[in-house]
């Protein structure tokens, strides 16, 4: 496994090594000495799996409480994975990484707690796996608008194409409104 910072260097993207042959492919997704041994010493208590069609756009999301670490990967299709730094004591506070995710290229992503996350699906369909490092609490979840100008995130949608978007997320809250991490 490569272990690759992105311009927000606490969101790590991660290369696993894919071994191929006539049969198929082998990879290893999740390896705790190998995490450790790149600074990511982190305990997962829940798997979680979404399935979703093209252009809905999930996030962003985050538990102010009981906070969230998340290792995403795709295992069918495409994604845009999308992590917001929501810590206002970090330097990134308030900017975004985004990168693409697909069960071709088996890319993951590290997102760490104190992040907002948000994805759209890029191609027909696409199924998420991602591991968590607390337990999902309704009570603490805070979303905020996909669409917020302050965080002006390039979704990399065509033109004149709205994500499908839960009626819930469309209740989110903007930027300047959210209840960040000190």
């Amino acid at each position: 496994m490569e272990f690759e910072p992105t311009a927000i260097p606490d969101v790590v993207l991660i290369r696993p090594r894919v071994l191929r042959d006539a049969r198929g492919y082998f990879l290893e997704s999740w390896n705790e000495r190998r995490f450790v041994e790149a600074g990511l010493a982190v305990r997962f208590v829940q798997d979680n799996h979404s399935h979703s069609v093209r252009h809905v756009l999930r996030g962003l999301h985050y538990q102010r409480q009981n906070a969230q670490g998340k290792l995403v990967r795709v295992v069918a299709g495409r994604i845009l994975d999308v992590a917001v730094d929501l810590r206002r004591s970090s330097s990134s506070f308030g900017r975004w990484v985004a990168l693409e995710l697909s069960a071709d290229n088996h890319l993951q992503l590290w997102v760490p707690p104190g992040f907002a996350h948000g994805i759209l699906m890029l191609s027909e369909s696409a199924d998420v796996l991602y591991k968590c490092t607390d337990f999902y609490a309704p009570q603490f979840e805070h979303t905020i608008r996909w669409d917020d100008p302050d965080l002006a995130i390039d979704w990399r949608l065509p033109a004149n194409i709205e994500p499908i978007v839960s009626p819930k997320d469309m209740q989110g809250v903007s930027f300047r409104a959210a209840d960040c991490y000190p």
